[in-house]
């Protein structure tokens, strides 16, 4: 009974050490699991605002006043008279598309403004209200966007010209 007892204690003293090293291998492994999933978080972390940067760069770079050949970088106002005549040309040569087609539909005493709301012909005329409240309410929201941003031009330039002064 005695050996048997020892042999027993014996045993279980290793059953003990087994478990401890088991459960530090099994620590370890959460540990680096957890260490892996903070990096990830880091990193993409990191990946958003390296992405929203570049999104408001880009979203300056296509700004209307860009569009146009006008920039402004480190308080100086940059005119590209290259691009701005570009500019203004594609402007002239769709909106003389579009009067020559509007002239045109005229004379013929057809309009078809389909998007617009708007649509004459011979028998009937016809005008869809809300399509040209929301015509009118889009050229209204694009109008004051390129009114700010002039604006905001306009303002810079001051503050810079109040500056140096």
């Amino acid at each position: 009974m005695k050996h048997l007892l020892i042999t027993l204690i014996f045993l279980l003293s290793f059953t003990g050490c087994q478990d401890k090293e088991n459960d530090a291998k099994k620590q370890a492994a959460h540990d680096a699991k957890i260490i892996a999933k903070a990096k990830a978080e880091v990193r993409a972390e990191v990946k958003a605002k390296q992405a929203t940067k570049q999104a408001r760069i880009e979203a300056q770079k296509n700004t209307n006043l860009n569009q146009m050949g006008i920039g402004m970088h480190n308080g100086t106002l940059t005119i590209d008279t290259n691009k701005t005549r570009k500019f203004f040309n594609t402007l002239n040569k769709k909106m003389e598309v579009q009067m020559k087609k509007i002239s045109d539909d005229l004379q013929k005493g057809i309009i078809d403004a389909k998007e617009e709301g708007i649509q004459v012909n011979d028998e009937r005329i016809t005008i869809d209200l809300n399509k040209t409240k929301t015509l009118l309410e889009i050229w209204g929201k694009k109008i004051q966007v390129f009114a700010k941003e002039f604006d905001n031009v306009a303002k810079s330039l001051e503050m810079k010209t109040s500056k140096g002064n």
